[in-house]
């Protein structure tokens, strides 16, 4: 696994080679580390859930450039996003029959490869079970055999994600993440406790 120390143009353009040609890279999101592949490609998506030792019945979160890229992705995104994002905020939106989970994660250099790479999976670098982890030291030795491309931008202690389900006529909050910005958020879509 090719380390890279730095969100710098070189090391984005490392990842996003890697991702292309359907590798799979663990990069710091702005909550946790994560693994993360082409949400396009099906065997580096399958790859990621051989990692984590997953089934194919629990689908893995999106993450997006923007509420546009997901648009062209094919998710109902509501307008209300184009005003909350980027946030930490996991919406669960209408894509096709089904449904997707997706974010776009408050972190510039992040933003900046997803527009390169385009909607990208992304889930904690843990195998299933265990604790996400903080720190690329921490990877599983059986996970990181699995990666090939990683930023290390040092700890990482960010809360999860505040979870809304956008599929029905009014949004509901699946999971609180930080508490601030769960009550932001709920005077934004007028979401009663």
């Amino acid at each position: 696994m090719k380390v890279w120390p730095d969100t710098d143009d070189a090391a984005l353009a490392a990842v996003a080679a890697v991702l292309g040609r359907g590798g799979i890279a663990l990069l710091p999101t702005d909550t946790i580390y994560g693994l993360h592949a082409d949400a396009t490609n099906d065997a580096a998506v399958a790859r990621i859930a051989d990692l984590k030792g997953r089934g194919d019945d629990k689908p893995f979160v999106v993450i997006a450039a923007s509420a546009d890229q997901l648009r062209a992705f094919g998710a109902d995104v509501p307008a209300a996003l184009d005003e909350l994002w980027p946030a930490p905020l996991t919406a669960v939106m209408r894509r096709g029959a089904g449904t997707v989970a997706a974010r776009v994660p408050d972190l510039d250099w992040m933003r900046r490869l997803l527009a390169k790479t385009g909607p990208l999976v992304s889930t904690s670098a843990n195998r299933s079970g265990d604790p996400p982890i903080s720190s690329i030291v921490e990877l599983a030795k059986e996970v990181a055999e699995g990666v090939e491309v990683a930023i290390d931008t040092g700890r990482r202690d960010g809360k999860p994600s505040t979870i809304v389900d956008f599929t029905s006529s009014s949004p509901r909050i699946l999971r609180e993440g930080d508490p601030l910005f769960a009550q932001s958020l709920r005077k934004s879509l007028r979401i009663s406790l």
